[in-house]
């Protein structure tokens, strides 16, 4: 049974799981934004964006409208962003990145996009594609909730600090978009 937002009767919901709402508040990209880098999440949660002016970016978002133009894009669900989704026996979860380089945070998001969705009575699996590559990976959430918790909890943390955590230089810095606040 899935979740029926209109449904005014207790019973039609019955089988839905009950979920603090904070849960839910999260984006996928914050966090993808934790095991990316926390100061990154921690500019980002408070408005400060800077990827639209960023041209690698602007390269996953080309190869992500040219690759798959027949998909129903950007579905919106709440608090998160899906970048297009297949209907069937289950409902397929679909994320385009541009490198395997942050695999983890890409695998992390689509895990929180798995939990949201079942936290809402919506059995679903999720396709991370990597379309330079002609790679996909699927992804299960199969028991990892806990690893999920962890990392809503984390974001949540690093979204009430009065500044933001001190930032690691890594390579992957040289291609950040918020590169300057950090070190210039």
């Amino acid at each position: 049974m899935s979740y029926d937002p209109n449904c005014n009767n207790e019973n039609c919901n019955a089988n839905r799981a009950e979920y603090p709402l904070t849960d839910l508040l999260i984006t996928g990209t914050e966090i993808n934004y934790l095991f990316i880098c926390p100061t990154k999440l921690w500019y980002f949660a408070k408005g400060i964006t800077m990827e639209q002016e960023n041209e690698w970016v602007d390269l996953g978002r080309f190869l992500h409208e040219q690759r798959y133009a027949n998909e129903e894009k950007e579905v919106l669900v709440g608090s998160i962003k899906i970048d297009f989704i297949r209907r069937g026996d289950v409902i397929e979860v679909h994320e385009v990145k541009l490198s395997k380089s942050m695999e983890k945070a890409h695998e992390m998001q689509a895990l929180y996009y798995l939990y949201y969705l079942k936290k809402l009575g919506i059995k679903a699996r999720a396709v991370l594609h990597y379309p330079k590559l002609n790679e996909t990976k699927e992804v299960t959430l199969d028991g990892r909730e806990g690893e999920i918790e962890k990392a809503i909890k984390e974001v949540e943390r690093i979204k009430s600090l009065p500044a933001p955590p001190k930032p690691v230089k890594l390579k992957k810095c040289l291609k950040c978009a918020y590169y300057e606040l950090c070190w210039v």
